[in-house]
């Protein structure tokens, strides 16, 4: 039950005059006894809130930055009208800031024996399941005097996925495989190591790549044409231990590797290689495994969707040891993690020759732009005090990179923006050299 401010304020404009003329417990209850009637009146000729039934539709997942709908159907059973304020409660990291209250909050009149929909839309500001709260529904009578009041519970979960921003750069990631699978117009054969078929020669293709054998066979020349090795292993390890939680700018460096991940993952899938995905801390927090090419995309990110930064070390030797359960034969292993220098020297270097010795292992880190920034400071003592500290800094970061380059390691190592873009550059390369 709620009393309106309506009712509130009929009793104060009726306690006025009689504050003034007639002071008296009289005078009160002459004033206030009609206005409890009214209220009672009201109270009971409002629709009953138990009795409604509520039930929910729409969207149950939705990139993060986009927005989804989720319809609540309200059902009046009672033989009242229902005039009523609804509030549909959702996390607060549903909405964006400031626009929860216009978002959650409905007015609706419902006949008696109909129902009415109602269309809550959000838009999340993080990644994960987003679970609906109560319905809290406020049902007024005719009067508007006075109102009954209750909640409901109406499971609906709608998850959050990945944005996928790199997702710009997969055109062109394609266009320049396709020129390595020699199928685009220009006067130089694929690139790779596997024989893919023959043809008549051209003007300016490479004399190594003539047949002689098959010239032989036929009265014109005939050359080899290559494409880069299909069907091949390709492991993607996302760190999510401590270093992960990092932020770089707005976003965490997980949310970077996860997005790398996702063009990587598209990229080779289209290439015909076999993705499968690792995240790893101490356990394994999200394990994608045997996907078939179409099947790749929709299962990475909805695993990456729930997916967040633990706040432990991560057991590099463990790791080490599930990515090679995962990959038991020659594989890409593609680690996403921090080029930090402690959990490098003191993790993963001691363990890396149980990868590189079996697999093509490549490394990629996000870098914070920031530091670029304080290593170009100049002007006064504080800001040659921050570049010197981010110049140290820079500089412990090549030397652990070059540690692992002396392994045999391929390192990238750059900005969050550019990170996707390089690591698929990076396999693109190993595979146009044919070193998966």
């Amino acid at each position: 039950m709620a009393l309106t401010g309506r009712a509130a304020l009929l009793a104060a404009l009726g306690s006025l005059p009689v504050g003034i003329w007639e002071p008296s417990w009289a005078g009160i209850l002459a004033v206030n006894a009609p206005l409890a009637l009214a209220c009672a009146c009201d109270f009971a000729l409002a629709a009953p809130v138990r009795r409604l039934g509520l039930t929910r539709s729409g969207d149950t997942s939705a990139r993060l930055g986009e927005t989804a709908d989720v319809t609540l159907t309200v059902t009046n059973p009672s033989n009242r009208p229902l005039r009523a304020h609804l509030r549909d409660a959702w996390p607060p990291s549903s909405w964006q800031p400031g626009t929860e209250v216009a978002a959650s909050r409905h007015h609706l009149t419902v006949p008696p024996g109909e129902r009415r929909r109602l269309t809550t839309r959000l838009r999340p500001t993080r990644r994960g399941d987003h679970q609906a709260d109560r319905v809290t529904i406020r049902s007024y009578g005719p009067l508007g005097l006075f109102a009954r009041q209750g909640s409901h519970k109406v499971p609906w979960t709608v998850r959050v996925l990945p944005p996928f921003t790199s997702r710009k750069h997969l055109p062109s990631k394609l266009a320049r495989l396709r020129e390595l699978d020699g199928r685009t117009s220009v006067l130089t054969r694929g690139e790779g190591t596997e024989f893919d078929s023959l043809r008549e020669y051209v003007p300016g293709d490479d004399t190594r790549s003539i047949d002689w054998r098959a010239t032989a066979r036929q009265s014109a020349v005939a050359v080899r044409t290559w494409r880069p090795e299909r069907d091949r292993h390709i492991l993607l390890v996302l760190d999510t231990g401590r270093t992960s939680a990092g932020r770089v700018g707005d976003v965490p460096r997980l949310d970077a590797s996860m997005d790398a991940a996702l063009l990587l993952a598209t990229l080779a899938s289209r290439a015909g290689d076999r993705v499968d995905h690792l995240a790893y801390d101490r356990r394994v927090r999200a394990l994608v495994q045997g996907r078939t090419a179409g099947d790749v995309l929709p299962s990475l990110v909805n695993a990456l969707a729930t997916l967040e930064p633990e706040l432990i070390e991560t057991d590099a030797r463990a790791l080490t040891a599930a990515a090679l359960r995962v990959a038991p034969r020659r594989a890409l292993i593609v680690l996403l993690t921090s080029l930090d220098a402690a959990p490098v020297e003191e993790g993963l270097l001691p363990v890396l020759p149980q990868l590189t010795q079996r697999h093509t292992v490549l490394v990629a880190s996000v870098a914070d732009p920031h530091i670029a920034d304080m290593a170009k400071a100049r002007g006064n003592p504080d800001a040659v005090y921050e570049a010197a500290a981010a110049a140290q800094a820079q500089a412990e970061r090549h030397r652990t990179a070059e540690q692992l380059r002396r392994h045999g390691v391929t390192v990238v190592d750059t900005t969050p923006e550019d990170l996707a873009p390089a690591l698929a550059d990076a396999y693109l390369a190993l595979k146009a050299t044919g070193r998966l």
